[in-house]
């Protein structure tokens, strides 16, 4: 498929500035959700650009340096684990989304979300735009929007959180629930990286 299909039909609507918007790490136990917001240039080719969980690491982190080197504009944010714990995981997508969108250092005409949630029920996307179920397959902008969510929250878990708290494994498994990871979690307790709503089976298992 061609991925500047969509981008070209809001082209010709009269939108000039298009931008894409996606998210990564709403699922794991742990750590940060990630968002990142990506102006591209007009079809521009990158080789090999495609939905981040269609990419392998060594692919997205190649793709990563190319985005970030030939956009417009960029930007990557991301909700803590208190936050989520605080507004829940929607709202916290959607707040990362915004920021995002708010961190560009130019403002697109309109954003293209991937996804069918722009709103939850105490954060919406305030910036002009349009939902997309699937875009980040879909979309180039959405595409690269991916990749750059993706990679800077797997840097962030595998470097940062991994170095902070060795003992859980975070390098391996990027905070998602595996077995190793609950194996961990019950020998050594929830550390402050940990999302203790998303802990709620794994308490009660124990009690």
């Amino acid at each position: 498929m061609d991925l500047w299909t969509l981008e070209r039909e809001q082209w010709n609507k009269g939108y000039r500035l298009l931008c894409g918007v996606d998210e990564a790490g709403a699922g794991p136990l742990a750590g940060p959700v990630y968002a990142a917001a990506v102006i591209l240039p007009r079809e521009l080719e990158i080789p090999g650009l495609n939905d981040s969980k269609k990419l392998t690491e060594k692919k997205r982190e190649a793709l990563y340096g190319l985005i970030t080197a030939q956009a417009e504009a960029w930007s990557v944010a991301f909700a803590a684990a208190e936050e989520i714990d605080e507004i829940d995981i929607l709202n916290a997508r959607i707040l990362a989304m915004q920021r995002a969108i708010d961190g560009l250092s130019v403002k697109p005409d309109l954003c293209l979300i991937d996804g069918n949630r722009d709103h939850g029920s105490r954060v919406s996307i305030e910036a002009p735009h349009m939902t997309l179920v699937g875009g980040d397959g879909k979309s180039a902008s959405i595409a690269a929007a991916s990749i750059l969510a993706k990679v800077s929250r797997d840097r962030c878990v595998s470097r940062e959180l991994d170095g902070l708290y060795p003992q859980y494994g975070f390098a391996r498994h990027k905070g998602y629930g595996t077995k190793a990871h609950y194996a961990a979690l019950d020998e050594y307790g929830p550390c402050p990286a940990h999302r203790k709503t998303f802990l709620k089976k794994w308490e009660a298992r124990r009690t």
